[in-house]
């Protein structure tokens, strides 16, 4: 039977907890922080680990970054005491204010102003409020920061500039604060693009972003800044960009997403792999956006023959077609089904429908469903 549009959470989970505090994607424990194979050199020098959300995870790259780079600068609107979300709390205190200070209410004089100090040598660490509030300063990133380098035959370069932005849905912040802009930017060569799903994956990709020769943006997802809690390396340390990672492997389905889809994709896949045994899904997180990791994804569609893409952003021209489109150039004679997206709809981010407009649990099962009985 065929669900409507409207298909949400409320329906029957099946005993599925859904949700970020049931995630088996979080590693709670110290060992199993450490496990990963991206970490195993921190562990080899210094294994202390601390118990972090998100968002003092991206505080602690911040701290890190300032520490290790006296050319570094963190700036923003209200950045000074901390920020609307609290991610910047207590760096004026430690660095000083000439080093940690507030901006006026002007995105694109943030962006202008960060542009220019990167281009002069600066390690520029910028933060938009909101993501949804960056489309003020859409010119000076795509026309200045992407292209600075490029129009200067590689004279000059803005590569150390990072732009962080709160991003994604909140559960009440309606059609100004909830929005997913990655896709608006992917379009441009010269910007790179990252969206981290948890407080360890936050910190390295933070200081691999800030450190990287080319100007990021780095999308954070609100709904984590407090719901995503792991044990953090405390050492100074990097995951790559550009990679993507793969959470589950599996053989019959391959399940791409990133940010805080990851959770509704782990448990779209519970309840999927409870329903029809013997199914096994592959659960690959991008990490970074863009560029995005081809050959991991194209691997893996080879192995399964399938494809389910999930993100909250509007369907019509979102990464989820960037990437169905790619892997029909790759996969076309490896592909066993029509490939799925499931993405917010193609309206403003609505606040009292926010539950019909997210990707949900039961939306991403449907997908997985119908690819793997087509």
């Amino acid at each position: 039977q065929k669900r409507g549009y409207a298909a949400t959470t409320t329906q029957p989970n099946d005993g599925i907890q859904q949700g970020v505090a049931y995630s088996h994607l979080l590693k709670r424990g110290p060992e199993d922080a450490l496990r990963n194979p991206e970490l195993a050199h921190i562990s080899a020098v210094n294994g202390e680990t601390t118990k972090m959300n998100l968002f003092q995870a991206v505080n602690d790259a911040m701290s890190i970054a300032l520490a290790t780079d006296e050319n570094s600068v963190v700036f923003g609107e209200d950045v000074s005491f901390g920020g609307v979300f609290r991610a910047t709390t207590g760096l004026a205190e430690k660095f000083g204010k000439d080093r940690v200070f507030n901006t006026p209410l002007t995105e694109q004089g943030i962006a202008g102003f960060a542009i220019g100090m990167a281009a002069v040598g600066h390690t520029a660490i910028a933060e938009i409020q909101f993501a949804d509030y960056i489309f003020p300063a859409f010119d000076q990133l795509v026309n200045e920061a992407a292209k600075y380098r490029y129009r200067s035959g590689n004279q000059f370069n803005v590569g150390g500039l990072t732009v962080r932005a709160p991003c994604s849905a909140v559960g009440h912040g309606g059609h100004y604060h909830s929005q997913s802009p990655e896709a608006f930017f992917a379009h441009c060569p010269g910007l790179k693009i990252v969206s981290p799903r948890s407080p360890i994956q936050a910190k390295g990709l933070l200081l691999a972003s800030i450190r990287d020769r080319n100007p990021v943006i780095f999308f954070e997802p609100k709904n984590l800044y407090r719901a995503a809690v792991e044990e953090v390396p405390v050492a100074d340390y990097e995951l790559p960009l550009g990679k993507a990672e793969i959470l589950k492997k599996g053989k019959d389905v391959t399940i791409v997403g990133y940010g805080a889809q990851m959770y509704t994709l782990e448990n779209a896949i519970q309840l999927a792999e409870k329903k029809m045994p013997g199914l096994s899904c592959e659960l690959i997180d991008l990490r970074t956006i863009m560029p995005w990791d081809v050959d991991t994804v194209v691997e893996s569609v080879n192995k399964t023959g399938r494809l389910v893409i999930a993100h909250e952003a509007p369907k019509s021209s979102g990464m989820g077609a960037e990437i169905s489109s790619t892997i029909m150039e790759r996969c076309f004679l490896r592909l066993e089904a029509p490939i799925q997206r499931v993405c917010g709809w193609d309206t403003p981010f609505p606040l009292i429908f926010e539950k019909f407009y997210m990707p949900s649990m039961i939306r991403c099962f449907d997908a997985i469903k119908t690819s793997v009985n087509y």
